[in-house]
């Protein structure tokens, strides 16, 4: 056990990974202080039952499996995190159709429902704000004035808008104060309040053009990017892309699959696999095949994926396109070794003269790690900000 994956607090010892942990630098690791602040907080009564949301590597729900949690998580890699470290620690689970936890925690996504009339709600503040707005009216349908509700995050992630979001949804909130960067949240869930629940605004719907002049209509769950337009990104490579009936293609790190979307609207006959990590994605993908392309829904894969590990493990490949605009965080930690995989699972993936096609912010230098990785790279297009690079396997 290293200095990096060895918890050790208030006379316990856990081993714990950020998945993969192949690829877990050294300097980071899969609890923070906030997490500390929450298990301090609890110490003396302890959780009850609670519900934790957004424990990005099990943290939290390892140190509270014998309380049977209800444990939420949009992320498939928070997820696979929590199953590893449970195995870990020698913390007997089973897991359920969809590979997630089933007990001792069950485990869910974050449009599951709550179960009702918990004494504890443990919230890590997430990276979206709409997605903690999402769980904080999810939350009025099953909370008590009783219910104690704790959150903490970094002081740097406790904005003004966090609590006015605290406030609206739940009732009086206050923070504890700061200790190794960190900090609480506390909200007292008002009756008044709870009495009138809100009405998600969420997915949000707008709409955008394919390549070819199609109007899309697009559902955006909470915690997907870009929430209510296309980022520059995104418009760029579908201005790009190229793709003829009958090819396999992959829409790697899809959102809402606004991507595969345009290559069906390019050709219609071809056959498209969105990945993402989040649930939510992946549901506003299937949404959004479903509502503007019904025939093709047949045609397409959802799968839940820490890059392409799922096709890979599932000896699923030969495909011809991968269309790809990386991200380069992972949770809060800024690290390019998910565009590193991503173009290592994408090359294992394609078939031989398939294609991965990548945009991304000029200063990134992804043409130096693709060529370097496939032998060659060409520059499709380019603009002042982004430039979109094609590689051929060999």
């Amino acid at each position: 056990m290293s200095d990096n994956t060895a918890f050790v607090f208030r006379d316990r010892e856990l081993n714990l990974i950020r998945h993969p942990a192949k690829h877990q630098h050294v300097s980071l690791q899969a609890w923070d202080s906030a997490d500390e602040l929450i298990i301090d907080y609890l110490a003396t009564e302890g959780p009850g039952k609670c519900i934790i949301f957004n424990d990005d590597f099990g943290t939290l729900g390892c140190w509270y499996a014998s309380h049977n949690p209800c444990w939420i998580s949009d992320s498939w890699i928070a997820h696979r995190s929590l199953a590893d470290n449970l195995e870990g620690n020698n913390i007997a689970a089973t897991l359920d159709d969809n590979g997630l936890v089933a007990s001792p925690l069950k485990a869910a996504d974050c449009l599951a429902p709550l179960p009702e009339n918990p004494q504890t709600v443990i919230i890590k503040i997430p990276r979206t704000l709409a997605l903690l707005e999402h769980q904080l009216i999810m939350l009025q349908k099953v909370i008590t004035p009783e219910t104690r509700v704790v959150a903490g995050a970094k002081v740097k992630a406790i904005t003004k808008n966090v609590l006015e979001l605290f406030e609206k949804y739940t009732g009086h909130t206050t923070t504890s104060l700061a200790k190794k960067k960190s900090r609480l949240i506390f909200a007292k869930p008002d009756a008044a309040i709870l009495k009138k629940p809100v009405q998600s605004p969420y997915p949000v719907r707008w709409t955008a053009k394919s390549q070819n002049g199609v109007t899309l209509t697009l559902s955006n769950h909470a915690n997907v990017f870009s929430g209510r337009s296309l980022d520059i990104g995104a418009r760029f490579m579908i201005d790009n892309m190229n793709v003829t009936n009958n090819e396999r293609v992959i829409d790697l790190g899809c959102g809402n699959g606004i991507l595969g979307l345009n290559a069906l609207s390019l050709a219609p006959q071809a056959r498209i696999t969105f990945v993402d990590e989040s649930f939510m994605a992946l549901a506003s993908a299937r949404q959004n095949v479903a509502e503007n392309f019904p025939e093709q829904l047949e045609q397409c894969e959802f799968v839940p994926s820490n890059c392409l590990d799922a096709l890979k493990q599932a000896e699923e490949g030969g495909f011809s396109k991968v269309f790809c605009n990386p991200p380069f965080h992972q949770q809060n930690a800024i690290t390019d070794h998910i565009a590193w995989q991503m173009f290592s699972d994408s090359k294992a993936s394609l078939a031989r003269g398939g294609h991965l096609v990548v945009v991304g912010n000029r200063h990134l230098d992804y043409h130096v790690k693709l060529k370097r990785l496939f032998g060659g790279v060409t520059q499709v297009a380019s603009h002042q900000k982004f430039v979109i690079l094609s590689c051929a396997k060999r």
